[in-house]
């Protein structure tokens, strides 16, 4: 395994981190705990170090199970959880009606708001910690940002938890470059990216992340799966799946990629990897992207993403890759 320094911080987080959104079910069409526990124990055998999670998964089920999972090892993980979305107070700004399978306007058990009021993040981390069993948090982020609190009152707030020794760094997500800079010394800024995604590119996040030496943590860089080949155009999700409400995943879009992925295996083939290895090792080499949050079901999963560290890629195939996707999708 391959590993970087989270910005400027001591911490050394290997490139392919686990995701566990999944493991909470919510908005995945459910997760079974013990193959859970079972996938993050085989992602620590694999050098896999770094594993984020978050409150909001599965309203707390994710962090839960990863506390169990990392019980007895957690000296072992660089562990990352996150801040600012509350179900349990109507404060700060409403996001979303969910139930328990996942976002829904008619069924509606959870009312979720985006709020990073300085007391709401305690409450928050002392949740956490509670629930992941341990007393401090690596890294920790704001989920999503919000309009009720200024910038400068939640980073004050972090900085206070960091000096307490709570956490040990902090970082945002979802943010644009002008929140960024708000934030001020940030270790990490965690955005979607991948192959199909790239407005973190586009609009200014990776550049300026890369300027100021703070770790991109790039989320669902195999896009939800479809980056693996595995996802055919008759292909259907469970009830609360979002990818059911995900216009890449409609069967036009999807004849689409698969046609891109069919003239990408050439390359996959030349290495001897698979289409969704390719595509890790493709975004693990974009400048500036230094990890890759990489979701997983089953330890058959995390040791395959677990793989792609260590594949690097010619500067003829990257300038292959992107001529084929560009046939498809426009400029890279």
């Amino acid at each position: 395994m391959r590993y970087r320094k989270l910005g400027n911080t001591d911490i050394s987080a290997s490139v392919i981190a686990l995701g566990t959104w999944v493991m909470g079910g919510w908005m995945w069409g459910g997760a079974d705990d013990d193959q859970s526990i079972k996938t993050i124990h085989a992602s620590l055998d694999v050098g896999i170090n770094f594993i984020d999670t978050a409150p909001i998964y599965g309203f707390g089920r994710s962090e839960k199970i990863v506390g169990k999972a990392i019980k007895g090892r957690r000296s072992e993980v660089v562990l990352a959880t996150k801040c600012g979305l509350r179900w349990d107070v109507e404060k700060g700004d409403f996001y979303f009606n969910s139930d328990e399978r996942g976002v829904n306007s008619e069924n509606n058990i959870y009312k979720v708001y985006k709020y990073l009021h300085p007391d709401s993040i305690r409450t928050e981390l002392e949740n956490s910690l509670r629930r992941l069993n341990t007393d401090y948090i690596d890294l920790y982020q704001t989920h999503w940002q919000e309009s009720t609190t200024p910038i400068e009152d939640t980073m004050a707030e972090l900085v206070k938890l960091k000096e307490e020794g709570k956490i040990r760094a902090i970082g945002a997500s979802n943010a644009s470059v002008e929140q960024l800079k708000k934030y001020g010394n940030l270790d990490a800024d965690q955005e979607k990216f991948n192959m199909l995604e790239r407005k973190s590119e586009e609009n200014g996040n990776v550049s300026y992340c890369y300027e100021h030496d703070i770790a991109i943590l790039a989320y669902s860089p195999l896009a939800q799966g479809l980056l693996t080949g595995s996802v055919t155009s008759d292909r259907k999700f469970g009830a609360g799946d979002v990818r059911n409400n995900n216009k890449l995943f409609s069967p036009e879009s999807l004849i689409k990629i698969n046609s891109m992925l069919d003239e990408l295996k050439e390359i996959a083939d030349s290495y001897n990897i698979s289409l969704g290895q390719l595509s890790l090792s493709w975004t693990l080499s974009r400048v500036g992207i230094t990890h890759l949050l990489c979701g997983a079901r089953t330890k058959e999963q995390t040791q395959s993403n677990a793989y792609a560290a260590y594949v690097s890629l010619s500067v003829d195939d990257k300038r292959k890759i992107n001529t084929i996707y560009n046939k498809y999708f426009g400029l890279l």
